[in-house]
């Protein structure tokens, strides 16, 4: 009798858990969405460069990342004259991006495999593919992981995927959303079903935002956060295990796309 009432206990302790969870993730919404502003939606560009945008953006800030990435498309006109160069060229081309010797060989192979499994080296047609089978598609290249996949279908084809990278899981460690041990790659799946769709991409924008202007690594600034009331780190006096959150602010980076210039890659 004790294990049959036990059991059927746990259900509604966990729904009234998650419940609250997302009460408290539409609450965080709300004064983030105060805080910083109210952004629009709209598409970062083409979802091959949005791809690649990811893959140069790991591992360095946004301003070394973008300015390999404008190296890379005002070096060659197209997708495929990317794909046909020599992997030493590639990695010359976007050296002011960090670990261009690691970063170009994946950039190559993986717009040859797009380039074999399609016939045409562009991802555009992920347009008009569902979500689900447009984040199975990206997840089967080598090199993308969910992060990645994440940032082309949130970023480039607007999806309600949301990106987890040091900043949002920091913030989200600390305020209760999550909790630490699941790490960042089941982080992703936690928090987006906590959110609505239309709340994914301002979550994912402003929670950047506010880990690096407010819930820093170290030494956080719990006296100007909006959220401090709403913050299990901030209740706990910062005793949270966060000796292993030791990563510099400068060095970290959205793992996003800046907005769309003028000048474009032409695919073929």
């Amino acid at each position: 009798m004790r294990q049959r009432k036990a059991a059927a206990t746990t259900p509604k302790t966990d729904a009234a858990n998650d419940a609250a969870l997302r009460e408290k993730a539409a609450l965080v919404c709300d004064r983030l969405d105060d805080e910083y502003g109210i952004l629009e939606w709209r598409s970062h560009g083409e979802p091959l460069g949005a791809l690649v945008m990811t893959i140069l953006s790991q591992h360095t800030s946004d301003k070394n990342s973008e300015r390999a990435y404008d190296n890379l498309r005002n070096a060659y006109a197209t997708w495929d004259d990317v794909r046909e160069a020599p992997v030493a060229a590639i990695a010359d081309t976007i050296r002011s991006g960090g670990l261009a010797d690691a970063k170009a060989p994946r950039i190559k192979n993986v717009l040859g495999e797009i380039n074999e499994k399609t016939g045409a080296t562009n991802l555009d047609f992920l347009r008009d593919m569902p979500t689900e089978e447009g984040k199975a598609y990206l997840l089967g290249f080598h090199g993308v992981g969910p992060k990645t996949m994440a940032c082309v279908m949130m970023f480039s084809l607007c999806r309600p995927v949301l990106p987890v990278d040091t900043h949002v899981f920091r913030v989200s460690h600390r305020l209760g959303l999550i909790e630490k041990r699941i790490g960042e790659a089941k982080a992703h799946d936690a928090l987006e079903n906590l959110l609505t769709p239309e709340r994914v991409y301002p979550f994912h924008v402003h929670m950047i935002r506010h880990g690096r202007r407010v819930c820093v690594a170290q030494k956080p600034r719990c006296g100007q956060c909006s959220l401090a009331d709403q913050c299990d780190y901030y209740r706990s006096g910062g005793v949270m295990g966060e000796s292993a959150d030791r990563k510099s602010p400068e060095t970290e980076t959205r793992h996003g796309m800046k907005a769309e210039t003028t000048t474009t890659v032409t695919t073929v």
